[in-house]
C-alpha cells in the first residue's frame, strides 16, 4: 500500500524520542513530574502527574496566547472546528516554540481526518517537547487509521516508555501483538 503520508521522517523522529533533549524553553518543572510518572507506583494518584504536565504544557507567559488556546480547546470540545483553526494557526505562528500549540493543532487536524497536516504538527510538537506522550500516541493513531501495524506498536511502546500509566494504549498494544491478530 503506497502512502502520501510523510509517516517516514515522523517515525524516525518518535524512534529517536528516548534519546533527545526537551526544548531549553520548556518549565523544569516538567522534569520531576516526568520522572514521578516513569514510577511503577507513584506516591500520589497517577492522574494528578499527568494533569500538572498537561497544565504546564498548556501554559505561556504570555496570557493572550494562554486565552487563545482556550477558546481553541474550548471550540473544539464543542465541535466548533472551523472556529477552532484559525485561532491554533495564529497561536504557531506567533509562538513558534510552544510545543503544546503545534500538538493541539495536530488533534485538530487528526479530527478533521488531514492526516498528512497532523503529522507535520505531531513532528514539530516532538522537536520542541520529545516527552509528548499524547502527540507520540496520535502519531500511532494515524499509523493505525491507514494500516501500518508496526508503525503503530512502536509509537505506542514509546509513548508507554514515557507514561506507563496509558492503560488504553497499553490495550490497543496488546490487540496489535501479533499473536493476538493470528487468532483473529
Amino acid at each position: 500500500m503506497t502512502c502520501s503520508l510523510p509517516l517516514d521522517p515522523v517515525f524516525q523522529l518518535v524512534l529517536e524520542l528516548p534519546t533527545r533533549r526537551p526544548n531549553s524553553g520548556l518549565p523544569h518543572r516538567l522534569t520531576p513530574l516526568f520522572r514521578e510518572l516513569a514510577a511503577v507506583e507513584p506516591d500520589r494518584p497517577i492522574e494528578e502527574i499527568e494533569d500538572q504536565i498537561w497544565a504546564l504544557w498548556g501554559s505561556h507567559e504570555d496570557r493572550l496566547a494562554e486565552e487563545t488556546m482556550a477558546a481553541a480547546v474550548d471550540a473544539i470540545g464543542s465541535g466548533s472546528l472551523r472556529q477552532a483553526r484559525p485561532l491554533l494557526d495564529h497561536l504557531v505562528t506567533k509562538h513558534p516554540c510552544w510545543a503544546e500549540a503545534w500538538n493541539k493543532r495536530a488533534t485538530l487536524a487528526s479530527i478533521e481526518k488531514r492526516d498528512a497536516d497532523s503529522l507535520l504538527d505531531i513532528a514539530q510538537t516532538l522537536r520542541l517537547e520529545p516527552r509528548h506522550f499524547g502527540a507520540v500516541a496520535g502519531f500511532g493513531n494515524i499509523c493505525l487509521r491507514h494500516g501500518h501495524l508496526n508503525e503503530a506498536r512502536a509509537a505506542f511502546q514509546i509513548a508507554l516508555f514515557i507514561n506507563p500509566h496509558m492503560d488504553d494504549l497499553r490495550d490497543m498494544l496488546e490487540n496489535l501483538s501479533p499473536h493476538h491478530l493470528m487468532l483473529h
